[in-house]
């Protein structure tokens, strides 16, 4: 049977007969006449077209995404209500999207730098979010420095050009990020591809259960494929002879059936645990060790069917750490408090304020929220006639939650602090080079790695205002002398 040819219309519904036409008043010259302003086809094409682009994301903003599903392995009904974590089997759709931080649309995907990891999972109990890095350490701790970080990543204001020396102005004078730093110039830095991209958490959430007990549990997503990496010097080559390279591998590996999994497991850690711990289990900087919390896998991701449209997909998917089912709770870190604000707000000035009506961020189970409706682009019915105030009698219907947003009604751990209000910023101390030191040792264990780390330092501090290389040698330094005398040694005016 021969497949049904559309017909072809306007936007509204009105047929036309050739998308290729424009209509003129002229004496039939095909050279000559003027275009009217009645051509409705002509009008809306180029209004549309110039309003093809929705804002650019801040960060994140050139990324790869793919559709999947999450199945639950392992039985962790001991920690958790969240029925998506409940009966060893249950599966829920799953969104993920795997995406450079500072540059821009367009960049190349091998670039160095840190990828953001973020996972939507569509439960009957409606949107999780998983919105993590894939290094298991952050820059900061103090969300108030979270622009700044970005922007000291990004362009010059004056030049608009990358820039080293902004760079490592900000992190020689912000030296608690010094763990993540050295991950992003080790060869993690640069992943042969996102099949081979781990998620982290990076902050502590809580999972919860109705009776008010709770654990703190940091999330990993290890990849089944490997952690593949490539050297400064293939990256770079890739950046300019196949830019999309991340792109074009993973949609190939789905498209050929080479689905890439990931192992999911929890770091689990007691209230009684973490009230005595040796740091603060908040501090986005610090992981927790595997020695003394081990990894307990829970679950399965599969990614098996690309994007049917790139920009109804993936560009107008929106992600946030607010956007938790009940069992699942936030914590008092601060990065994490502050993104929970951040998020949704940066996707109500990109997508509108009705974002979550589009297919890509939709729930799966019913939605029944009547005080928050009208706005810009509300592709529902609005809730009819019912009423948009609360604790009506008119209301067509009686209704009541069940539990509040983000674990509220859970129980546990409600009060997180008490004294007075002031004015805060965390300090740096040397605790903060412990584990980096550790991972400095770590890397002297694998072929190579130290030597890569030290290139790649060089090569991009080489770059900076020379004014700039004694601060991150010093800061080098009080991870271990050695490594900053070998980046000394290194720098471009040492030879």
């Amino acid at each position: 049977m021969a497949p049904t040819i559309p017909t072809y219309t306007l936007s509204e519904g009105c047929p036309y007969a050739d998308p290729t036409t424009a209509q003129r008043f002229s004496d039939g010259s095909p050279i000559k006449g003027l275009m009217l302003l009645q051509d409705t086809q002509l009008i809306e094409t180029l209004a549309h077209f110039n309003r093809e682009r929705i804002p650019e994301r801040v960060v994140h903003a050139h990324a790869v995404g793919a559709w999947g599903e999450f199945e639950l392995t392992h039985d962790i009904s001991h920690l958790t209500d969240a029925q998506f974590l409940n009966g060893i089997g249950t599966k829920s759709k799953a969104l993920i999207r795997v995406s450079t931080v500072g540059p821009g649309a367009g960049s190349a995907d091998t670039i160095r730098d840190v990828r953001g990891w973020a996972l939507k999972l569509f439960t009957e109990e409606g949107n999780q979010d998983f919105v993590f890095n894939d290094i298991p350490v952050f820059f900061i701790r103090d969300p108030i420095k979270f622009p700044s970080l970005n922007r000291s990543h990004k362009r010059h204001p004056a030049t608009n050009l990358t820039d080293s020396t902004i760079f490592w102005d900000f992190h020689n004078n912000n030296q608690e990020g010094i763990h993540a730093l050295m991950m992003l110039f080790s060869d993690r830095g640069t992943p042969k591809s996102v099949r081979y991209v781990n998620g982290y958490s990076g902050h502590t959430y809580k999972l919860t259960k109705k009776d008010g007990s709770f654990s703190y549990v940091k999330i990993h997503f290890k990849s089944n494929q490997g952690n593949d990496t490539l050297l400064d010097a293939e990256a770079t080559r890739l950046a300019g002879q196949d830019p999309d390279n991340h792109t074009a591998d993973l949609w190939n590996a789905i498209q050929s059936g080479n689905f890439p999994t990931w192992t999911a497991y929890l770091q689990v850690m007691t209230p009684e645990q973490a009230e005595s711990f040796r740091f603060n289990i908040f501090d986005m900087t610090k992981i927790w060790p595997h020695s003394e919390f081990p990894l307990v896998p829970f679950g399965k991701l599969t990614l098996s069917r690309n994007p049917g449209n790139y920009f109804a997909d993936i560009e107008q998917a929106a992600f946030s750490p607010s956007t938790m089912v009940p069992g699942i709770a936030p914590t008092a870190d601060p990065v994490l408090q502050a993104r929970m604000f951040a998020y949704p707000d940066a996707a109500r000035y990109r997508l509108g304020v009705n974002y979550q009506h589009l297919p890509c961020n939709r729930p799966v189970c019913p939605v029944y929220n009547p005080y928050q409706r009208d706005g810009f682009m509300n592709a529902t019915d609005n809730y009819g006639s019912d009423p948009n105030y609360v604790r009506s009698s008119l209301r067509p219907i009686e209704f009541k939650g069940t539990v509040g947003a983000n674990g509220s009604a859970a129980g546990g751990h409600q009060q997180w602090v008490s004294g007075a209000i002031g004015n805060y910023t965390s300090e740096m101390t040397d605790v903060d080079f412990v584990q980096p030191r550790a991972f400095w040792n770590l890397l002297a264990t694998q072929e190579g790695q130290q030597e890569h780390l030290v290139s790649n330092v060089a090569g991009h501090l080489g770059s900076a205002d020379p004014r700039l290389h004694q601060g991150a040698l010093d800061m080098f330094a009080r991870v271990d002398t050695e490594l900053a005398a070998r980046i000394k040694s290194a720098l471009p005016q040492s030879k």
